[in-house]
């Protein structure tokens, strides 16, 4: 069983910058592959950004060049870095496995990007 724990959002202006990170319990964090994903009011979850066990990486396109996913599996933790920072952003951001696994979903944590 593994359990998810989001953190780092607020705030933030247009064009400002954003660090996010998930706290993975579960000895076997770091064989999973997981992803960032995003919820905006009146729309589906999407992926936004994914990374292996063996840190590949894959971004949407609308994030691509803006957004960083990292893993540190000593700390089972993984990171989402946004720079760049636009209004279209603004939305629950979930750490799961990818794919995606319904009983590993948790709060998420709100990012607003607005002036």
């Amino acid at each position: 069983q593994v359990q998810l724990v989001e953190s780092g959002g607020g705030l933030v202006q247009p064009g400002g910058s954003l660090r996010l990170s998930c706290a993975a319990s579960g000895s076997i964090f770091s064989k999973l592959p997981m992803g960032w994903y995003r919820q905006a009011p009146g729309k589906q979850r999407e992926l936004v950004a994914a990374i292996s066990s063996g840190s590949s990486t894959i971004y949407d396109d609308s994030v691509k060049g803006r957004f960083t996913i990292s893993r540190d599996n000593a700390k089972n933790t993984v990171y989402l870095q946004m720079n760049s920072l636009k209004p279209e952003d603004t939305a629950i951001y979930y750490c799961n496995t990818r794919p995606s696994v319904v009983g590993y979903w948790g709060q998420g944590t709100q990012v607003t990007v607005s002036s």
